[in-house]
């Protein structure tokens, strides 16, 4: 029974100067081309709780010692920065902004034990973390600081907002709420009862990781498609799993959340309080996207006039983290521009 909770787990996942300087890695370990626009510079920071994260900070060229608006950038969930954040964040930087594309914790190169774990809690603390850190940078204004999420961190991104009066604006891309989705199942079809299987098995896990020492793991992609699978499992497969996407650190190209992270989702809901952010929000997803409804649903929650959501023609949810066809840069840079003024 575990196994297959496992299983099912997985696929849900699967949807879903204040800190010091590194030394720069010389080799290019992204899953994007370099720009020669922006110099990157490794970053770490500790979030509240103490675990260290690891960013890629992503500067204009020639910035002297003007001070310009930065955007903190994660997600998608069970991704590196690597891959689509770092697309976002190296994007964004030509363009003008100081960008820093980090792991949440436990994932990546951040610290945090036991690896591959997930909570609404320390992820949505991460956020305001890396605006701690944006915050004490020194070619940052302080005032001038936004955030985006994408995939699972869109949602967590929102609850940032809601939390931290110092984020300006956020964005949300391809959206997940992955409480929401851990708790309720695809469509919101997994009801009361079945919830109450689930938490059955999951705490049986409990039992048996602390008598192993171990931690057991949620399923994750196939490691070959069959034919036969879901269409968005088959489009995150092309992300993850292909030269496109993968990247070793990677949880999604390459490993598995603990089975037993999917506890807090179900338990401790985000967003309870997105229709209090006053600042800007900005949320976009694919028309075509099996998940569209989360950001539909966060829209409707949220209140006041600077809010915008924004549906792009024929774009699938995994088409948002590294199609720049379809990805609107353009259109995040002008919010990121007007909003952080």
């Amino acid at each position: 029974m575990a196994q297959g909770i496992g299983k099912i787990f997985g696929i849900l996942l699967l949807l879903f100067l204040g800190g010091k300087s590194m030394a720069a890695d010389k080799s290019w370990d992204k899953v994007f081309a370099k720009s020669e626009q922006v110099n990157v510079q490794k970053v770490q920071f500790k979030n509240r709780y103490g675990i260290e994260l690891v960013g890629d900070l992503y500067i204009p060229k020639n910035v002297g010692k003007q001070k310009l608006a930065a955007i903190a950038v994660a997600g998608p969930f069970g991704a590196v920065k690597e891959q689509a954040s770092g697309f976002y964040a190296q994007t964004l930087a030509q363009k003008g902004f100081i960008t820093l594309a980090f792991d949440a914790s436990y994932t990546g190169e951040s610290g945090g034990e036991p690896r591959s774990v997930a909570s609404p809690d320390i992820n949505t603390e991460d956020f305001s973390a890396a605006v701690d850190f944006l915050s004490n940078y020194a070619n940052v204004d302080s005032k001038r600081i936004g955030i985006l999420g994408i995939c699972g961190f869109g949602g967590f991104a929102l609850n940032a907002a809601a939390m931290d009066t110092r984020i300006r604006a956020t964005v949300a891309s391809t959206m997940y709420d992955m409480t929401r989705v851990n708790a309720r199942g695809y469509n919101d079809t997994m009801d009361a009862k079945a919830r109450y299987k689930l938490k059955e098995s999951l705490n049986n896990q409990r039992t048996e990781d602390f008598k192993k020492g171990t931690f057991a793991k949620a399923g994750g992609l196939p490691e070959k498609l069959t034919g036969d699978e879901p269409l968005f499992i088959k489009e995150y497969f092309e992300y993850y799993k292909t030269p496109r996407g993968f990247h070793a650190r990677s949880i999604n190209s390459n490993g598995a959340w603990n089975l037993t992270s999917s506890l807090s989702m179900i338990n401790m809901p985000i967003l309870a309080y997105s229709d209090e952010i006053q600042s800007a929000v900005l949320i976009i997803h694919g028309d075509k996207a099996h998940s569209r409804y989360f950001s539909e649903d966060a829209f409707k929650k949220l209140k006041g006039k600077n809010k915008e959501l924004l549906l792009i023609k024929d774009a699938n949810h995994v088409d948002l983290y590294d199609n720049a066809q379809k990805i609107p840069f353009e259109r995040i840079a002008q919010f990121f521009n007007a909003n952080l003024k």
